[in-house]
């Protein structure tokens, strides 16, 4: 594409490319494929005629959201294989996306689980509607459905993620204190420092898509979480350095061992303590961490 700069095509793709890349990441959950389906929407969108194109903004969500169903479709049965939990490869967010409350909630770990639970059909019309502000006729056009079965199915998904998604806000010095507190306890491995700053029912989930140790399941509940956290820090005979980072819009923790990144663990925060626990182990969804600049979604 940079050899054709100066190209109204190009110009109009790279000023939205932002907003596309955001939109196929709410929908997959996976960076690499999302820069796969921006790949083919520019492949498209360069074929297209500029004079026939009324809103040319529309139109390039249009195709990426056509692309993203298409390759939701094909996760779909990498998913049925994969070993334990599947967590959406984190992603370094700029600040301002923290201080975005509805854009950081919508890329949060926690949301974009509950996401998973959504049909293919489902998940793009509450993305294009509750992130991003599309009107029913334009995601009617980017599915080729009505207006009136956009609605009906934008109702129903909303009610699914309003049943799910945590509801509590939390003040950034409540967060603060919170993330300062865990990432205290966890470098001196005190047990009680966790267990005073986890909610009774945390959950933790851990992703190690079969490389790396993971658990298999949900740890659920305070006691068993920090057992389980302290089981595996415990068996590592490397020096354990941890760094506070912004992924997905909300708090989280660079886990390094010896130097290495090991992981990363986002944290979901409510009422002051932490409920969710998410740590992405699989070194195939760190890389674009490790080499990436934060982003800015929109």
């Amino acid at each position: 594409m940079s050899d054709h700069a100066t190209n109204p095509a190009t110009e109009t793709f790279v000023a939205h490319r932002n907003l596309l890349f955001t939109v196929a990441y709410e929908m997959l959950g996976s960076a690499a494929d999302a820069e796969d389906v921006l790949q083919e929407t520019w492949l498209r969108w360069v074929k297209v005629d500029m004079g026939q194109v009324s809103d040319q903004r529309a139109y390039l969500v249009r195709i990426t959201t056509r692309q993203s169903l298409n390759r939701l479709r094909t996760m779909k049965r990498r998913k049925e294989a994969y070993v334990g939990p599947w967590l959406p490869e984190p992603m370094l967010t700029a600040p301002d996306v923290a201080e975005d409350v509805e854009l950081a909630e919508s890329v949060s770990m926690a949301l974009m689980l509950v996401l998973e639970t959504l049909s293919p059909t489902e998940r793009a019309v509450f993305v294009l509607r509750e992130a991003f502000d599309v009107s029913y006729d334009e995601i009617a056009a980017a599915l080729e459905k009505t207006p009136a079965a956009v609605r009906q199915i934008a109702h129903r998904a909303r009610r699914h993620v309003d049943a799910r998604r945590p509801r509590s806000a939390v003040s950034p010095s409540q967060t603060r204190a919170a993330l300062e507190s865990f990432q205290r306890a966890l470098e001196t491995g005190n047990p009680q420092g966790l267990l005073d700053v986890l909610a009774p029912e945390v959950v933790l989930m851990s992703d190690g898509g079969g490389i790396k140790r993971a658990a298999l399941r949900p740890v659920i509940g305070a006691e068993k979480v920090v057992r389980y956290i302290l089981g595996g820090t415990g068996k590592f005979a490397a020096t354990l350095t941890i760094d506070p980072t912004v992924v997905n819009g909300s708090p989280a923790l660079l886990v390094y061992l010896d130097g290495e990144l090991d992981g990363i663990m986002a944290i979901r925060i409510e009422d002051a303590h932490i409920t969710g626990l998410y740590y992405v182990r699989n070194p195939e969804k760190l890389t674009r961490v490790e080499s990436a600049t934060p982003l800015t979604l929109r």
